[in-house]
């Protein structure tokens, strides 16, 4: 019966297994394989409590007795994949729409407030060094003036070269996907550990953009310059973080060997690590069937 291994892997990727990983910092190295790492994880999570209530159709029909006899083993397997599902559609429902109402609302009034530079570029009248973009179809970044007045020409790239990675890239739906997830999770199971790992990982991947474009000095002088802005608003991608993230941040400029080996080796590992975690509901549930028709 793979009723129960499924419902054990659901629960330990939503709940142990995130603590685990956030603790494994030396990931953080190759950013790109540990978000495929962590997205595997929660998808892994997802389909091992959706295949719960289909792992027991196989086990219901195999003891050759009316359906009637197992309702409460039925009624449990459902009311799991329900709860997942409904979960997800109204977490994603709620999540999508705040955060689409909440950029709406902020572009028109950035738009109002602050000079245009060019079609994407808005300059906000505040003395405090701030960036942050918006995304979306109508996507803006944004700077204040105080980012202006006290960034060197390189450190003032640095800074758009990590909005526009954020845009380019569409972090946004990255950042999107595991806040639904996030919040799809009961309460006592959320690791608010793993949300701020996802977003340290997307911050090192735009700064790493920046390095590709002004190189790792400049890059690292933005980040300390930009650290300590201030909050960003609700729904942006800010350049701006707390001095330890910063700290964190810095010493990530660049690839560095991971437990001793060469970092693309190691993402290697990392990419087929999270191939092996979603295949795992899957082939759960396929060896469920499997021994349904054997049978």
């Amino acid at each position: 019966m793979y009723i129960l291994p499924l419902a054990l892997l659901a629960m330990a990727l939503a709940w142990p297994v995130p603590r685990l990983m956030a603790g494994f910092t030396s990931f953080r190295r190759a950013p790109r394989a540990a978000l495929v790492v962590w997205q595997a994880t929660a998808v892994a999570a997802v389909l091992a409590a959706l295949f719960t209530a289909p792992a027991a159709v196989p086990f219901i029909v195999r003891q050759q007795s009316r359906i009637t006899e197992h309702l409460g083993l039925v009624a449990l397997a459902g009311v799991v994949s329900g709860l997942v599902l409904a979960r997800l559609l109204v977490a994603g429902h709620r999540v999508g729409r705040n955060l689409r109402v909440v950029r709406k609302r902020h572009r028109e009034l950035v738009d109002v407030l602050a000079s245009h530079d060019d079609r994407h570029l808005r300059v906000l009248e505040h003395p405090t060094p701030t960036a942050y973009c918006l995304p979306g179809l109508s996507r803006r970044v944004v700077l204040s003036q105080g980012t202006l007045d006290r960034l060197p020409a390189e450190e003032l790239e640095a800074v758009l070269a990590h909005e526009r990675a954020h845009l380019a890239a569409r972090h946004d739906l990255i950042l999107e996907f595991f806040t639904v997830v996030h919040e799809a999770v009961p309460p006592f199971v959320r690791s608010e550990t793993a949300l701020r790992e996802v977003h340290l990982l997307i911050e090192v991947l735009a700064d790493r953009a920046a390095v590709r474009d002004v190189g790792p000095m400049p890059t690292a002088r933005a980040i300390v310059d930009m650290a300590g802005g201030g909050a960003s608003p609700a729904g942006s991608m800010a350049m701006g973080s707390t001095p330890s993230a910063a700290k964190v941040r810095i010493g990530l400029l660049e690839p560095a060997r991971i437990w001793g080996l060469p970092v693309p080796i190691a993402s290697a590992l990392m990419y087929v690590f999270a191939g092996l975690l979603v295949a795992m509901p899957v082939t759960l549930l396929s060896m469920a069937f499997a021994g349904f028709l054997v049978t």
